[in-house]
């Protein structure tokens, strides 16, 4: 068993991700993601586990997707924006 594990979250409009971090706990970072999926925004998230192959992030690479630093911030302000406009409108 994995004691940790990688926090990769993708914008699969742009095509692009972004290893955000490492957690033991991947709970708030998951649940954020399907909140931003639940308003209409087009991401996913993984969270691979941390062995000698994915050793640090520079090594975690994905087929047709482009690395965005900075993405997970761009992503909750977008959330951010969506959430507060819904609020304005009630």
């Amino acid at each position: 068993m994995y004691s940790k594990c990688w926090l990769v979250i993708r914008d699969d409009s742009k095509k692009t991700f972004e290893v955000w971090g490492m957690a033991a706990n991947d709970n708030r970072f998951s649940n954020t993601t399907y909140a931003m999926q639940k308003v209409g925004m087009n991401v996913t998230y993984m969270s691979p586990p941390v062995t000698n192959k994915f050793s640090s992030k520079e090594s975690i690479k994905m087929i047709g997707y482009t690395r965005e630093d900075g993405l997970y911030d761009r992503l909750m302000k977008q959330f951010n924006q969506i959430m507060i406009n819904s609020i304005e409108e009630d």
